[in-house]
């Protein structure tokens, strides 16, 4: 059914601004055998004019979307690299002492918990996802198996369990219900609980043209702004912000109860303002967005239409749940995009949703590509590094994203990105 009401604040002036069509669960690999049943939904996404909490009109149920999810944290480098310096960064930023309980809310593989572990910190994961949640209890992480929200806070309050840091990286925006989640964090939150969310910054997606940010999983996109409002709904208060590259660009935010005694800094007003300034709070900065973005989508069409006339070979790299969004918008399959190279196991040997494209191990791919479509273009500079050598034997890269480039070698050396 399609959103009447924002689910941030409640109000019903709701614009749309940019329908990206029918498309499958950007995270669910069919086989040979199953390609021809997969179900579509509508990515259609809409702008609060009242708060401004940029959000998806139709969100698919939770069920459907995470109870099987196949990302794994524990192979994406890049991420590995983060968690590792992200951890470390709070254990010093909140000054926790050992033994600190650190819970973080869809955990995945354990990935990040392992490395508060590591720094002598208790934990606890959160994750509905069986695959993720056996591979996270097979490396010695203690999860529960569950969705977050009211009824899973109230659990763990029942058995004390009350953490000193809850933490959720790429999370607090795939949630049916942010209020839901929101009153489960009060139930296990005192005063020097400090919640800290991982999120994509709406003010780098619309300046960058991210828009393969839409997907199913994604119900919003996060703007300080509207997260200071939204909070503060439940007697909450935003203590502090920081910016991260991490998936084009991230924001992490710290939350307390209105009665923490940690000031709240100048950095959150500082974010506002500079959304502000950019005109997050006007409706047509989203519709220009959405202009620029289906330029951006025939720019790359053409390109690869010209690629596959010259009779060049292009190879997609990565199959991220982005570059399925992307994918379909555009319309790009094996006719122009002949494979997909990936390291995940469990899109390994299917198809890309929607558009097909077979996917094979990066190892066992036969001859070498004349070009890379680096559908994973948030981990840009990690592939650079990696395919190194790739590149100085006169390979290319197409990147889709803030504007369609090819890049060689000589361009990078130029040009560092």
């Amino acid at each position: 059914m399609k959103r009447t009401h924002c689910m941030n604040c409640s109000g019903t002036r709701l614009a749309e601004f940019f329908d990206l069509g029918l498309q499958p669960n950007g995270n669910n690999f069919p086989s040979e055998e199953t390609k021809n049943n997969e179900p579509l939904f509508p990515i259609s996404m809409l702008v609060c004019e009242d708060c401004w909490q940029v959000q998806i009109a139709e969100f698919p149920s939770q069920e459907f979307l995470f109870t099987d999810h196949p990302y794994i944290t524990g192979v994406n480098v890049p991420v590995v690299n983060h968690f590792k310096a992200m951890s470390a960064h709070i254990v010093e930023k909140l000054n926790l002492a050992k033994n600190s309980l650190v819970i973080d809310i869809g955990c995945n593989d354990g990935t990040l918990l392992r490395t508060f572990t590591e720094q002598g910190m208790r934990t606890l994961g959160v994750d509905p996802g069986k695959r993720v949640v056996d591979l996270a209890k097979s490396q010695g992480t203690t999860v529960c198996r569950t969705f977050w929200n009211l009824e899973t806070g109230k659990a763990l309050r029942h058995l004390n369990i009350l953490p000193d840091v809850i933490t959720a990286t790429a999370v607090f925006y795939h949630l049916p219900d942010l209020h839901d989640f929101i009153e489960g964090l009060r139930e296990v939150m005192t005063d020097n609980t400090v919640f800290i969310g991982q999120c994509v910054n709406c003010l780098d997606l619309i300046q960058k043209n991210q828009f393969d940010h839409f997907y199913h999983e994604h119900s919003c996109i996060h703007a300080i702004a509207p997260l200071k409002h939204l909070f503060g709904q439940h007697g909450m208060r935003i203590l502090d912000v920081e910016h991260s590259e991490i998936h084009g660009g991230s924001f992490i935010v710290y939350v307390g109860l209105e009665s923490n005694p940690r000031p709240t800094s100048e950095s959150v007003q500082k974010a506002i303002d500079a959304e502000h300034a950019a005109g997050l709070n006007k409706l047509e900065t989203y519709t220009e967005f959405a202009k620029r973005s289906r330029k951006n989508a025939d720019d790359l069409v053409k390109v690869l239409k010209e690629i596959k006339a010259a009779g060049k070979r292009v190879v997609a790299l990565g199959a991220p749940v982005k570059g399925n969004t992307l994918l379909n918008f555009c319309n790009i399959g094996p006719d122009l995009v002949q494979t997909a190279t990936e390291v995940n196991q469990f899109k390994i040997g299917r198809l890309t949703p929607g558009t097909h494209i077979p996917i094979v191990h990066e190892n066992t791919l036969e001859g070498t590509p004349d070009y890379y479509l680096i559908l994973s273009w948030n981990f840009l500079d990690y592939f650079l590094s990696k395919y190194k050598q790739y590149l100085m034997n006169g390979g290319k890269f197409i990147v889709p994203v803030p504007t369609v480039r090819i890049l060689s070698f000589d361009t990078v050396e130029k040009a560092p990105i």
